[in-house]
C-alpha cells in the first residue's frame, strides 16, 4: 500500500537542523511516528514528501520553514511587565506559558528578562529554519473508521482513548 490520504503511516526519523544538530529522533521516544496522513497531523513539506511512498522506503528530505513551521513573525514577540505573569515566583529565558489570544491558547516562550520586563515569542520554536529529515516508512494501512473521525492515529504508537 503506497501512502495517499487516510492512511495511518508509520515511520523513524531523524530531525537535523542547518549545523547538523539533531533536533528529534523516533529512538528518542523509543517507537516510531503514526500518523495519519493527510489530517494536518505532521508539518505539510514532510506530508507531501511521504505521499506515494510504500514500506522500507528511506529517504532525506530538506522541508523550507514556508512549508514546516512558518516563517519567523516579529509581531508575535513583546515585552510585557513581570506583573502579567502573576504566580510565576522567578521568570526565566526558555520558561514557557499558555497565553489567550486572539487564536485562541498559544504556548509563548520566554526570551529575555530585564528587571521588571519580559520579552516573549509566540513563534514555533522551529518556525524560521529549514529541517533536514532522515525518513524510513515502517508501516502503512488502511485508517479504522474511528481514526478517521477522530482525524487521529489510534492504538499501537499512535492516541490511546
Amino acid at each position: 500500500m503506497q501512502i495517499s490520504q487516510d492512511a495511518v503511516v508509520t515511520l523513524d526519523y531523524r530531525l537535523t537542523n542547518d549545523a547538523g544538530e539533531v533536533l528529534d529522533a523516533s529512538e528518542q521516544h523509543g517507537q516510531p511516528l503514526a500518523y495519519l496522513h493527510g489530517h494536518g497531523n505532521i508539518i505539510p513539506g514532510l506530508e507531501q514528501a511521504l505521499a506515494g511512498r510504500g514500506v522500507g522506503d528511506a529517504f532525506s528530505v530538506s522541508i523550507a520553514a514556508a512549508d514546516a513551521y512558518g516563517e519567523r513573525n516579529p509581531a508575535l514577540t513583546q515585552t510585557l511587565p513581570a506583573s502579567m505573569f502573576g504566580g510565576a515566583e522567578q521568570i526565566g529565558v526558555g520558561m514557557q506559558f499558555h497565553a489567550q489570544t486572539d487564536h485562541g491558547v498559544e504556548v509563548v516562550t520566554v526570551t529575555a528578562v530585564d528587571g521588571d520586563q519580559v520579552t516573549i515569542d509566540g513563534n514555533h520554536p522551529l518556525a524560521g529554519q529549514t529541517l533536514h529529515f532522515d525518513v524510513t516508512v515502517r508501516e502503512v494501512r488502511a485508517a479504522t473508521t474511528e481514526e478517521l473521525d477522530h482525524g487521529h492515529v489510534h492504538g499501537e504508537h499512535g492516541h490511546q482513548h
